[in-house]
């Protein structure tokens, strides 16, 4: 093998390896923007209520719907109870 062999190998190597590397950091970017992490974050809520058909979980709704009421019944309680 030559040393012009070598020397081109290398060199196709470190682009390549800058290429990856840029990628990366595009995907890294991306992943830590915040609209990415909000968009990312509804569609986990929306998923916890609504199925993949578009349909309402009744179930998951109504937990959330007593655990609010709940809170709010305590607070009304303990503001009877302190003042």
């Amino acid at each position: 093998m030559s040393k012009g062999n070598d020397t081109s190998s290398l060199e196709r190597e470190i682009e390549e390896t800058r290429d990856r590397l840029a990628t990366t950091i595009d995907q890294l970017l991306y992943r830590s923007s915040p609209k990415t992490i909000v968009g990312r974050e509804v569609a986990t809520i929306k998923a916890y209520y609504v199925d993949a058909a578009g349909n309402p979980r009744t179930d998951n709704i109504l937990k959330t719907v007593g655990a609010v009421v709940g809170a709010v019944a305590l607070l009304v309680v303990v503001r009877k109870v302190a003042g």
